[in-house]
């Protein structure tokens, strides 16, 4: 089974939150709230998130998180690569190091490496505003958004990972 791992997961969701209202600021515990993610969590992801890029915060009173740049499109692999690193399906893959004693004889690497870039060019094909406009509507919860008059979607129960 592929997977992505809960952080990842939970960075997605974080970051599509903030993408669906993309002149909002959020607080890490309204952030907590609005997806069902732990505070704890939330924050740990929030300051990667910053740190990456994908995310700004911003001080004082009306200050939060919000998108770096809502000018720019931000790619799902973005943000797995933010929490995770990069996007690797097997360990020979891995940038950072291999630990496969089949290295050197390997006759698969090859198409690892087919997969894991066909993988990849599928996450940077879906944006975070992709994800965050294509929102079930079991999700839904009836009431305007002020900022696009869209709905906005509260998570009956998070996505499991």
């Amino acid at each position: 089974m592929i997977r992505l791992s809960r952080l990842a997961d939970y960075g997605i969701v974080l970051t599509t939150q903030v993408a669906r209202y993309p002149n909002r600021h959020w607080s890490a515990p309204e952030l907590a709230a609005a997806t069902g993610i732990p505070l704890p969590t939330t924050s740990k992801l929030l300051k990667t998130l910053v740190r990456s890029g994908v995310l700004v915060s911003h001080r004082g009173a009306r200050g939060g998180y919000g998108l770096a740049d809502t000018n720019r499109r931000v790619s799902v692999a973005e943000v797995i690569e933010a929490v995770e690193g990069p996007i690797a399906i097997t360990s020979c893959l891995d940038p950072n190091g291999s630990d496969c004693s089949l290295d050197s004889v390997c006759l698969t690497r090859t198409n690892w490496n087919t997969i894991n870039r066909a993988i990849r060019v599928a996450l940077a094909a879906v944006s975070i505003e992709e994800m965050a406009t294509a929102v079930p509507e079991a999700f839904m919860d009836g009431h305007a958004d002020d900022e696009a008059g869209r709905q906005q979607a509260r998570p009956s129960g998070h996505l499991s990972a």
